[in-house]
């Protein structure tokens, strides 16, 4: 079974922000996914997450967004991997970096949280810090926008941005499928 968690924040304010590329990744492998019959995202009051699932040889895979904001993101993951009995290892993450460039994603596991709010709740809530986590680069390469960081996370991608985030976004699925979804 494999667990993959897009974290953001919910709400139409929301929605086009450098702080919610987990989810618009998600969307997009869920759209990838389509050829593997993927259900369509449904609410799951019981998880506070929108999920949807399929199977790829054989193996089921969960996609979520938890509905929680960032902060408590780990509560959702937390509760859906004891229902279904997922083990960390099985869990891979897709959060925002503010440290690293735009355009760049590093993958790693059993690493600290970095300070961001959302990774640390999902480790508090599953106990350990031993699952996969594509950092997903949103720095601006003009310092002077991220001079306010809560405003600059916050903030919506431009448009070569939105670009540039197009193009890694489709190389961080590749490698969800060539390593995570065998």
């Amino acid at each position: 079974m494999r667990l993959i968690v897009g974290l953001g924040n919910p709400g139409k304010s929301y929605e086009k922000t450098r702080h919610n590329v987990g989810f618009m990744i998600l969307d997009a492998l869920h759209h990838d996914l389509a050829a593997h019959n993927i259900n369509n995202w449904e609410l799951s009051k019981k998880f506070n997450a929108q999920i949807a699932g399929c199977s790829i040889a054989g193996e089921k895979i969960i996609l979520i967004k938890p509905m929680t904001f960032m902060n408590r993101s780990g509560e959702s993951v937390g509760l859906i991997a004891q229902y279904y009995k997922i083990i960390p290892e099985e869990i891979v993450v897709i959060q925002d970096d503010k440290d690293i460039p735009l355009g760049e994603y590093k993958v790693q596991t059993d690493r600290g949280h970095a300070g961001h709010n959302g990774i640390k709740s999902i480790m508090q809530h599953i106990g350990t810090k031993n699952f996969t986590r594509f950092r997903v680069g949103v720095a601006s390469s003009n310092t002077r926008k991220m001079h306010d960081m809560s405003k600059f996370v916050l903030g919506n991608f431009g448009l070569f941005e939105k670009r540039t985030l197009d193009s890694v976004s489709q190389s961080i699925r590749d490698h969800i499928f060539k390593d995570f979804l065998k």
